[in-house]
């Protein structure tokens, strides 16, 4: 009998347990049925941020193969006549305009004398830069114009000429030289003489850039001689001039 009393109490305090417990878990389910999902408390922020993830594959490649601007500046303070100059900028361009006279010169087989001196008059020209060789040297179309007084009468040779100029205009050095060749065609000849001359220069200048805005100025000398292709005359002289070179 003792057991059985034992064992009954046992269960009394259980179930009496259970119905203390039971109306305080039956109350917090309606209370979560009517406020809705609980929500979950939010996560600590980690002391250790994710990194971003590295790109891979194409998007890696696109990154490395695209291309890059330039930094290199080649601003240019001016130019001079014969392509001994450059432009301020990549795109800009320059223009350069001279007037000369010859100084000393000698005309052979030209007219009625075997040897004339004094020949040469006045010259006039424009040159333009068309390209560079970086760091080396450019490359320049003149087209000059030349007067000459013979005994004969007066002649008029117009000449086209590539002409290059070192070093380039991208260094800024002052000083510049260049050799040039071409076809000169007389738009006035005395008679009996070629209409046609080959044409060859060799140049020297001193430049000044942008003196005045876009406008700066240069003194050039050198040798300016001709060949004639369709007679036997030959002319050879020296010269001196003065010019504007224009950037835009």
């Amino acid at each position: 009998m003792t057991g059985s009393k034992g064992l009954a109490l046992f269960f009394a305090i259980i179930f009496a347990l259970a119905l203390f417990s039971a109306p305080k878990a039956y109350s917090q389910s309606i209370d979560d049925a009517s406020e809705g999902a609980i929500e979950l408390p939010d996560e600590e922020p980690s002391a250790y941020p994710e990194k971003e993830a590295t790109p891979t594959g194409r998007k890696a490649a696109e990154k490395y193969m695209a291309p890059r601007k330039s930094t290199r500046s080649r601003n240019i303070s001016g130019v001079g006549s014969g392509g001994g100059g450059g432009s301020r900028g990549g795109g800009d361009h320059f223009l350069a305009v001279h007037l000369g006279m010859m100084v000393t010169d000698n005309a052979y087989k030209w007219g009625g004398r075997d040897s004339s001196g004094n020949v040469g008059k006045w010259n006039a020209g424009v040159t333009y830069r068309v390209g560079e060789w970086v760091n080396s040297m450019d490359l320049n179309v003149r087209i000059d114009v030349q007067r000459f007084q013979l005994d004969e009468g007066n002649a008029t040779k117009l000449s086209f000429l590539p002409v290059i100029t070192f070093p380039d205009a991208s260094s800024k050095f002052p000083l510049y030289f260049g050799i040039g060749a071409g076809l000169g065609v007389f738009a006035q000849q005395i008679s009996n003489e070629s209409a046609l001359a080959f044409d060859y220069q060799l140049i020297a200048g001193a430049r000044f850039f942008d003196i005045f805005d876009n406008t700066g100025f240069f003194v050039e000398a050198g040798m300016k001689n001709h060949a004639h292709l369709l007679s036997d005359g030959q002319f050879n002289g020296s010269f001196v001039a003065l010019g504007a070179v224009f950037t835009f």
